[in-house]
């Protein structure tokens, strides 16, 4: 699963398709949380808080398109954009924005 940390937001963004059944539980009740695993069986991080489900992309390089292409880390980003977008049209993709109330664990690199 593809996910973005902001911690100046305290946001954690993860996309998604709109026929899943997680977006459905979201849209009836937003407490969430997402465990994180660490290197090894001893480390993890939890982020609990409200999730809101963005619309689905419906149009290439709309505003959902452009925020998922956004999560992607420069490294990975693909070389034809248009088309990426294309695509995430085409899976009917969403982002899912966990607002972060708590957070824990034994592998945090920031303050919580």
């Amino acid at each position: 699963m593809l996910y973005s940390w902001d911690p100046e937001a305290r946001v954690v963004r993860f996309s998604t398709t709109a026929d899943r059944v997680k977006v459905g539980h979201l849209r009836r009740d937003p407490r969430a949380a997402l465990h994180v695993q660490g290197g090894d069986v001893w480390s993890f991080a939890v982020a609990e808080g409200e999730a809101e489900v963005s619309e689905t992309t419906t149009v290439p390089g709309d505003a959902v398109g452009r925020e998922l292409l956004a999560m992607i880390p420069e490294a990975a980003k693909p070389e034809d954009e248009d088309a990426f977008l294309r695509q995430l049209v085409a899976e009917r993709r969403v982002v899912i924005r966990l607002k972060v109330d708590r957070l824990y664990g034994t592998a945090l690199d920031i303050d919580g």
